[in-house]
């Protein structure tokens, strides 16, 4: 009974399991590489913002190759390459001293993960129903999470500016979590594919049939607006703020993305209830109100920053309620792809989701350390607010262009599951 209930209990727990590890490799270095980048290689702000920037455009070239393996070759050969070029990028980031060896190992690096993250996502989905579906993909963001507050909280206290062999620790770890996906995850028997129709001759492509599809287009417009005013700038842009205008110690910075991680364990299964008695685009409109919250936190800082411990609260509070707002799109966004994606083009779909949110994570970094490098932080929180309001509108002219069962219009009976179970899911 349970293997119905979660469509494939034993892979599922080992998909859950592997991105926890990779989750928890990342949380060691992530908040730290703008630092590592700046001051420890002393290579300064801009290389560091190309340096996530190339992280990023690294989807441009693997996402369209892993789209169409997924679909072909199934989920699994495909994570596996992408864990293996995670794991060997880096290790090379780890390495490299000078701005062309990051670049080139953060091209490879940015390659690896975002070829893994479609692989993931049609795992979960083969490994769960459509009513178990919003509670995977949340089971999965809370795993994720918790993973990268551990790390970052563990890396905060190892990363030492004045020692570069610290950091070269740090990503050392995080290669090896890369290859402790491709065994826990790489190794899974993941459910095949329901059996469609041949497409004949005449049949559109899979990336026609997506540019055909209104609604899979403006949620693709509205993620990549979601990625550029969180995603993109959680990492980066208000690292930098953070650390360069509020003068914020890299070990707090571990401890905010801390406090991100703690609101988002803490809250993503009663996320869970409340996004199934709404629509999904309510719920992402509700995230962006959190956020506005958030960003007024961040110009709070800014402006007491005179005031340590004070600032510190408040750039703690911006983490907090991002992760707040994060804990209500990860019930919707992905699900909501899930359900837009004909059978036989999921992998393309999601490969195309993750696109657009490899792109907003590209650009919002250079956006991002571009404004508060140069002094223009008020603008740039501007710009976040602004970006952040019209999140609010797109998702809610979204909703004439779905189905009432892909935006959960219907308001179904909510799918009531035990902790203990969750805890056997995972």
């Amino acid at each position: 009974m349970k293997q119905q209930k979660y469509g494939a209990g034993g892979p599922l727990r080992r998909v859950q399991l592997g991105n926890a590890l990779s989750a928890f490799g990342s949380g060691f270095t992530m908040p730290y590489i703008f630092v590592y980048v700046d001051q420890v290689r002393g290579l300064g702000s801009l290389a560091a913002g190309m340096v996530f920037t190339l992280f990023a455009l690294a989807a441009l070239f693997v996402l369209p190759f892993a789209g169409r393996g997924i679909d072909r070759y199934g989920p699994r050969p495909v994570l596996l390459v992408g864990a293996g070029l995670a794991a060997v990028g880096a290790f090379a980031v780890g390495q490299a001293s000078s701005t062309a060896g990051l670049l080139a190992a953060s091209f490879l690096f940015g390659g690896g993960v975002t070829t893994c993250q479609p692989a993931l996502a049609t795992m979960i989905v083969r490994c769960s129903t459509p009513k178990t579906r919003s509670h995977a993909f949340a089971l999965q963001f809370t795993l994720v999470n918790l993973g990268m507050g551990v790390g970052a909280l563990v890396g905060g206290q190892i990363v030492d500016v004045a020692d570069p062999a610290s950091l070269t620790r740090l990503f050392t770890i995080e290669a090896l979590t890369f290859l402790g996906l491709a065994a826990v995850t790489g190794s899974a028997r993941i459910p095949a594919a329901a059996p469609v129709a041949v497409p004949d001759a005449g049949s559109p492509s899979a990336l026609r049939t997506l540019l055909a599809d209104k609604a899979m287009v403006r949620l693709c417009l509205l993620a990549g607006l979601v990625f550029f005013t969180c995603y993109g700038q959680f990492e980066s842009g208000v690292a930098a703020f953070a650390t360069d205008t509020v003068r914020t110690p890299p070990a707090t910075l571990g401890l905010a993305m801390g406090a991100n991680a703690v609101v988002i364990v803490a809250l993503q299964m009663f996320m869970v209830r409340i996004t199934a008695r709404r629509r999904r685009t309510t719920a992402i409109a509700a995230t962006a109100v959190v956020w506005l919250g958030a960003w007024g936190m961040a110009l709070l800082a800014g402006l007491i920053r005179g005031d340590q411990m004070a600032a510190t609260v408040a750039i703690i509070s911006v983490y907090a309620l991002f992760g707040a707002g994060e804990s209500m799109l990860a019930p919707t966004l992905g699900p909501m792809v899930a359900d837009l994606a004909p059978a036989r083009w999921l992998g393309t779909y999601n490969s195309a989701y993750s696109l657009v949110k490899q792109l907003a994570i590209a650009i919002g970094p250079a956006v991002g350390v571009l404004l508060v490098g140069s002094g223009t932080w008020p603008l740039y929180l501007a710009a976040m607010t602004g970006c952040t309001l019209l999140i609010i509108v797109l998702a809610l002219r979204l909703r004439r262009y779905l189905t009432p069962a892909q935006d959960n219009a219907g308001r179904p009976a909510v799918v009531t599951v035990p902790v203990r179970e969750l805890r056997t899911a995972a």
